[in-house]
């Protein structure tokens, strides 16, 4: 009966307030996972590549950058990079950061994000630098170049291609995962939901918006990553199906 009384109301989505926060929380999420995933692969395919080198000292750095980064969750490191992670510095530059670098929460919730995805990112880099035959290898030190130039301008390429469907798995992950900044105060799409829930107590209306925002932005990444596999796979290893 409760929800035959309910009296919907689509119009707090665009009604003023409503509509600007909604607005501006679809942006806020947009531009927090693209940041966040943009510090994911440069970090990722860094670790990933320590991970295989054969120097001990960068196999052992990778492996405990994932180790610690991907075996805690994902919210206590947010709460780390938030209530933690000023702490850990000289007093004054705490004061620098808190009075000269507006909306931390955004940042810390960038930091945490990216660097939390960059541990899975790694290890999936890593997967697809196994997966390289080795006469790949030898067929590059057989030219002259040295070990990082190796990695640099052959095997790291050819890992990539390899890679593009968990790469979008994780782009996919990364992205909901935005979802938890709302903990820290980062106004994305969900809190806003949330916001706006509170004050015109039409939930159903506004989780129902966040719903679609994420899984239309979801379809759109997975569209285009799945035309950028076709065009880069590689015939004989790892593609969907045409």
């Amino acid at each position: 009966m409760g929800f035959l009384n309910y009296t919907f109301d689509w119009s707090v989505l665009w009604r003023h307030p409503y509509g600007n926060m909604f607005i501006k929380g679809v942006v806020t999420t947009i531009h927090l996972s693209l940041l966040a995933w943009m510090i994911a692969v440069i970090v990722g395919i860094a670790i990933g590549i320590f991970r295989v080198l054969p120097i001990r000292s960068f196999r052992f750095a990778g492996s405990f950058y994932v180790q610690i980064f991907r075996n805690t969750p994902f919210l206590v490191q947010l709460f780390f990079w938030y209530f933690a992670a000023p702490l850990l510095l000289p007093e004054p530059a705490q004061e620098w950061l808190y009075d000269n670098v507006p909306n931390y929460a955004y940042w810390a919730g960038v930091a945490a994000l990216g660097t939390y995805t960059a541990s899975r990112v790694a290890e999936h880099f890593r997967s697809g630098l196994l997966a390289i035959p080795h006469d790949q290898y030898r067929a590059a030190y057989s030219t002259g170049l040295t070990t990082m130039q190796t990695y640099r301008y052959v095997i790291a390429p050819y890992a990539f291609r390899i890679i593009i469907p968990p790469f979008t798995t994780e782009f996919l992950t990364c992205f909901k995962n935005s979802s938890l900044a709302m903990t820290i105060g980062v106004m994305e799409v969900t809190h806003t939901a949330y916001y706006v829930d509170s004050f015109t107590s039409h939930g159903l209306e506004t989780t129902t918006a966040a719903s679609l925002v994420y899984l239309c932005i979801a379809l759109c990444v997975a569209l285009f990553m799945s035309f950028v596999e076709k065009r880069i796979y590689i015939p004989g290893m790892i593609a969907r199906g045409q």
